[in-house]
């Protein structure tokens, strides 16, 4: 069999998250309309007769802000090109944007084969614009293979899976066959909830918050998890309540529905909001947060 690790990267926003949850046919990785919704490595496994696909959702390549979470988050995405045997690189459009020079020589530096996946081609009207972009990509960087693709829509991705076994090396299974990630159910249950809040706010609230599980416990008929949302500001938490707690009620409900779908069994969720001030440009809170990778 073929098995090995494949890295899927690429500018925040691009549908790194959405192509991986639907190669592996069941969600794994958050998803939003808002870059940076991936702040973590997710490692999800898709095992077939003919081997094992393990992929690598990383948050987005990006420059800019300087902050503390911004140096972890480009760090964690940098760090997953070690140890991969294949990178797919997903792009959405055809414009060659500035920090794409910077992704190109990481990607040189690797030293792997790297296929480029063009994103939402379902949006693009003439065909004809896929291939001039594709030959012009071929004179940037020698790709072992160029493919338009539709993660939403599922356009070619049964082709860029067999693609990829045909470059992984022949191996036992690294993971159990009925294994989808090593993500616990626990950091799956915290990843919801900062889903839905993301989904739920505005533009610019969402990179000011982070979740915490503070208890996870199975018992017989009920699993009960409680869940801090930490804050920057105190000015913030009124948005996050909402009035007479309507908002916050309103998350509490999506993420509940959704967590019972992922464990199989009823829900008990309590949620809080408090404000751990600047966390998000602070190194020793980030760790403290599970931002440790």
């Amino acid at each position: 069999m073929n098995c090995g690790h494949v890295a899927l990267i690429g500018r925040p926003n691009v549908g790194k998250s959405t192509l991986m949850n639907h190669l592996l046919k069941q969600k794994i990785s958050i998803t939003s309309r808002k870059p940076q919704t991936t702040r973590h490595r997710i490692l999800g496994i898709s095992t077939s007769e003919k081997g094992q696909v393990i992929y690598l959702d990383t948050p987005g390549m990006h420059h800019g802000e300087q902050r503390a979470l911004n140096r972890y988050l480009n760090r964690t995405a940098d760090t997953t090109l070690l140890g991969v045997d294949v990178i797919v690189w997903l792009i959405d459009g055809l414009v060659w944007q500035e920090y794409d020079d910077i992704i190109l020589k990481k990607l040189e530096q690797a030293g792997l084969p790297v296929i480029l996946a063009v994103n939402k081609v379902d949006k693009i009207k003439d065909k004809e614009d896929i291939l001039a972009f594709f030959d012009q990509a071929q004179k940037r960087f020698p790709f072992h293979s160029l493919l338009p693709i539709s993660a939403l829509k599922g356009t070619n991705l049964e082709e860029l899976e067999s693609l990829l076994l045909t470059l992984l090396p022949e191996s036992e299974l690294i993971y159990p066959e009925d294994q989808v990630t090593d993500r616990s159910e626990r950091f799956l249950c915290a990843e919801i909830v900062r889903e839905k809040l993301t989904r739920r706010l505005g533009d610019e609230l969402p990179y000011s918050l982070t979740v915490q599980v503070e208890l996870y416990e199975e018992l017989p008929h009920v699993t009960k998890i409680y869940i801090v949302i930490w804050l920057e500001r105190a000015s913030q938490k009124n948005i996050v309540i909402g009035t007479e707690g309507e908002m916050l009620k309103k998350i509490g409900t999506d993420a509940r529905m959704d967590i019972q779908k992922l464990i199989g069994q009823k829900v008990f969720l309590k949620l809080w909001v408090k404000v751990k001030k600047g966390w998000s440009d602070n190194e020793r809170a980030l760790l403290s947060l599970g931002f440790n990778e």
